[in-house]
């Protein structure tokens, strides 16, 4: 003869109250959509950057403030070293005041783009009496360009620009009023002005 088996009391309510918490999870699981998760995380803004100049890749080369092919020099950069031609060829004469000339003029019988010579961040944008309208961007590798006797600047203060980006036209300045149109271009590394002809078509990696 079997013998029956006999539940506890407490079993029966344990039992059906499991039941019922399964059910309430399998419903919850059935319907929540969860692609509708609310995102927790947290990223980092862009503005992180605000400050900086983004790391270009070291093959990238500096490039001329322009390329229309007809431009030519007008003066060169005054060069201790260089032959007295060139030298001559250097020296900017002003109310009765000669001055070596501390980049290079860039001239062309019509108006041409001026363009960044690489990506970077425009840092001064300004109008001077001498100068004219003058372009200051700096780029990674402690490098500065200054863009002088810019007409039309479709840049300021602030902005970022990308390598052979147009920023204005040539145009003429009170300093250079020898040569009606033209683009006096510096450039500075690791704040030493240097002859940016040495520098053209280089890597950053070489600097």
């Amino acid at each position: 003869m079997q013998k029956k088996l006999r539940l506890k009391p407490f079993v029966i309510p344990v039992v059906y109250t499991l039941l019922v918490v399964a059910l309430l999870v399998g419903t919850y699981v059935a319907t929540k959509d969860f692609s509708k998760e609310e995102d927790t995380y947290q990223y980092v803004s862009n503005t992180i950057l605000d400050n900086e100049i983004p790391v270009m890749n070291t093959e990238v080369t500096i490039m001329k403030p322009f390329s229309n092919a007809n431009v030519t020099i007008a003066k060169n950069f005054y060069d201790n070293q260089s032959d007295e031609e060139q030298q001559k060829n250097s020296i900017i004469y002003h109310e009765n005041t000669y001055m070596q000339n501390s980049g290079i003029d860039y001239t062309n019988s019509e108006e041409y783009d001026v363009q960044s010579i690489l990506d970077g961040e425009v840092i001064e944008v300004s109008q001077e009496e001498l100068l004219g309208n003058v372009v200051t961007i700096r780029h990674t590798n402690d490098i500065i360009s200054i863009y002088q006797s810019v007409n039309n600047v479709t840049v300021k203060k602030g902005d970022t620009v990308t390598r052979g980006q147009a920023i204005g036209k040539s145009g003429s300045c009170e300093l250079n009023k020898d040569i009606p149109n033209h683009l006096h271009f510096e450039l500075s590394i690791k704040g030493q002005i240097v002859d940016p002809n040495k520098y053209f078509d280089k890597k950053l990696s070489e600097i």
